[in-house]
């Protein structure tokens, strides 16, 4: 598995916010600045983001962006599939694949492994929290 940019500045972006969680608003800069994420590209992610309800955004002078739940009730896993889409080591395996995508699906030998690397990766996704990942940094810098 590969994650892109844009997973990963997604997930820095994410992280920001949940370190700022409570604050209310916070622009569109501080985000940049906290994450070294570019602005510009941060203003892109900030979009999907919004719409898969995981930020909620404020206009005007006292305006920016937050988290739309707890960050311990954020779960990595959903950060990835908005940056991502779905988790797919290969097609025919893809989260929201049609079974139909390969034409030797019923004799692969190879499918299993790539559904266990698949439910391996969703596991450790789903499993891990904004807060989660908080904590483990916060204990690491000790």
């Amino acid at each position: 598995m590969k994650v892109s940019t844009r997973g990963e500045y997604g997930m820095r972006a994410m992280v920001s916010l949940a370190r700022m969680y409570g604050q209310g608003p916070v622009p569109l800069a501080a985000i940049a600045s906290d994450s070294a994420v570019p602005a510009a590209y941060l203003e892109q992610l900030m979009g999907p983001l919004r719409r898969a309800g995981l930020v909620t955004s404020t206009r005007g002078a006292h305006g920016g962006y937050e988290l739309a739940r707890p960050p311990a009730e954020v779960r990595v896993g959903e950060v990835y599939r908005v940056m991502e889409g779905p988790i797919a080591p290969m097609a025919c395996v893809s989260e929201d694949s049609d079974e139909d995508l390969c034409p030797i699906i019923d004799g692969c030998a190879t499918r299993a492994v790539w559904i266990k690397v698949r439910d391996s990766i969703a596991a450790a996704l789903d499993s891990t929290t904004l807060a989660d990942l908080l904590d483990q940094h916060a204990a690491a810098a000790r």
